[in-house]
């Protein structure tokens, strides 16, 4: 097997994944973590040589853009404070505990090496919490939290670990110019964000076609991603910002398939590079284990020793954070959402799982430093951030979902099905305006109005049913019945029209342009 068949081997796991999953209770990226590792092991598969400088800008940019699109730049306003304890403030505690503990236990490890190698365990991996997270029926509000932890601990971790790893290969260190890159890094990727979603977004309405748009929504966060580290700045975060703006601005109402389509394609593409992402993981655990043959004992020590390090490090610094900012929150007038009591506290906790940014960091270390020298106890640091990521994706990702059971954390249905309730009652009131709007321009016969005005209130009570009355929700009933009748006869006749005009693409001298042309007419119309 070359490594073109281990990726097809790879991709296909990744399907599989999901159902095999769903059906155990366990999470699919942790699944392809495990599968990864066997393959590592199997005689017929082939060494992985991926570039480590090609991991994160292959496999972040599309992963970040898939989770933007689940959320939007007004819950990340509003949730800055607790995003901000978690994804920089906890960021750093992290990398200076684990720095610390590698350096005391680590002999000869210099300091520089290992705040990098702190900085590369620091951040919980984004992709493994939403996924994970996801799959759970976890309060939105929790979600929330762990995204934006997710999404943005990428970037201070990232520019903590190359400020790190360029004292550790030069043998200088200068704090003011370290604070220096952090604030340019950080400027010249918001500054890339909004002109690449600004220019994007203007491409969008010229395209029109949704499958060019689509297909233009996978290209701009790589080259968001590539322009932003082109110009010295964070590409993850020039990423998010560009991702947040297009989710923001470029939504077209009344472009039904294209939105439609563009869920789809989006999740295949989260799904597919989720599952190579993890798989790799897997893969590159076997490589790390060989870096040091004969010493594994102690190598397992000092891994288990950090991951402990990580673990009881965010336990203690989320009691203390949940605790100031529910003191906060109650105290003044803010909409962020936080968690609610130790239980959500301890999820929160367990939830912080390492995964591919840290595997990436971990590979990108230089072998040699600028005076020629090997990179100091670069094997060791490989080995160790291996362990930790195997410790915490594998061992809190298979045991999250017993540990949400047994605390009883859910999401508030009751409150969900109200604001689902809401959106259903403004949406039927518009439908009502639109039609006294237009009933003011044109006159309408009074069967037609009649009839548009049920359609304006059923838009609203096949949403949420609890909206009308018992005699209207009655009626409604009955016509639900009544057009599930009608839509089952019409789709059977779609069916009958569509097997007909596809049996015809093998007929002698006909077009399969213009048979694939009727057949998306039909298909669009049954989609409507």
């Amino acid at each position: 097997m070359d490594q073109l068949g281990l990726l097809f081997l790879l991709l296909l796991g990744a399907v599989v994944s999901v159902p095999v999953g769903d059906r155990f209770g366990l999470p699919a990226p942790v699944l392809m973590t495990l599968f990864g590792g066997v393959l590592a092991v199997a005689d017929f598969v082939p060494e992985v040589t991926v570039p480590p400088s090609l991991i994160l800008p292959t496999v972040l940019p599309p992963l970040l853009y898939a989770a933007v699109r689940r959320t939007s730049w007004r819950q990340f306003a509003a949730n800055v404070r607790p995003i901000f304890l978690l994804a920089v403030a906890l960021v750093f505690v992290t990398t200076v505990c684990v720095a610390a503990a590698a350096h005391a236990m680590v002999p000869g490890l210099p300091v520089a090496a290992a705040v990098a190698l702190g900085a590369l365990i620091a951040p919980p991996d984004p992709v493994a919490v939403t996924a994970v997270a996801g799959q759970l029926g976890l309060p939105r509000r929790l979600v929330s939290i762990l995204e934006g932890e997710g999404l943005f601990n990428d970037v201070t971790a990232i520019v903590l670990y190359h400020v790190a790893i360029a004292a550790a290969v030069s043998g200088e260190f200068s704090a003011w110019r370290a604070g220096l890159d952090l604030v340019l890094s950080a400027v010249v990727a918001v500054v890339v964000g909004l002109a690449l979603g600004w220019g994007a977004n203007r491409l969008l309405d010229l395209l029109g076609d949704a499958t060019l748009q689509i297909g233009l929504t996978l290209l701009v966060p790589y080259a968001s991603y590539v322009l932003a580290e082109e110009l010295h700045g964070s590409g993850v975060l020039s990423v998010l910002v560009v991702s947040l703006y297009l989710a923001e601005y470029a939504t077209d109402a009344d472009d039904v398939l294209t939105r439609l389509a563009g869920y789809t394609f989006w999740d295949i593409v989260d799904t597919l590079v989720t599952g190579v992402a993890f798989g790799l993981i897997g893969l590159e655990l076997h490589n790390a284990i060989t870096t040091a043959p004969g010493r594994w004992g102690t190598l397992l020590g000092y891994a288990a020793a950090v991951a402990a390090v990580v673990v009881v490090v965010r336990l203690v610094w989320l009691m203390p954070a949940t605790w100031l900012t529910r003191r906060l929150h109650a105290s003044r007038d803010y909409e962020e959402e936080i968690p609610l009591g130790w239980r959500e506290t301890l999820v929160m906790w367990w939830s912080g799982m390492r995964g591919v940014a840290s595997v990436a960091l971990a590979l990108a270390i230089p072998l040699e430093t600028d005076a020629g020298t090997p990179f100091p106890d670069r094997n060791e640091i490989v080995f160790i951030a291996f362990g930790v990521i195997a410790a915490t994706l594998v061992l809190q990702g298979m045991t999250l979902p017993w540990l949400v059971k047994r605390l009883g954390v859910r999401a508030d249905s009751e409150r969900e099905k109200e604001f689902e309730k809401e959106l259903a009652g403004r949406a039927m009131k518009a439908a009502r305006q639109k039609l006294r709007e237009i009933e003011q321009v044109e006159e309408l016969p009074e069967e037609l109005s009649e009839q548009m005005l049920r359609r304006a209130y059923d838009i609203g009570i096949r949403i949420s049913p609890e909206l009308g009355e018992e005699e209207r929700r009655e009626a409604h009933e009955k016509r639900a019945l009544r057009l599930k009748r009608v839509r089952k006869i019409q789709g059977e006749l779609m069916s009958a029209a569509r097997h007909e005009v596809l049996a015809a693409r093998s007929e002698p001298g006909a077009d399969p342009e213009i048979v694939d042309r009727v057949l998306r007419h039909l298909d669009v119309r049954s989609l409507r």
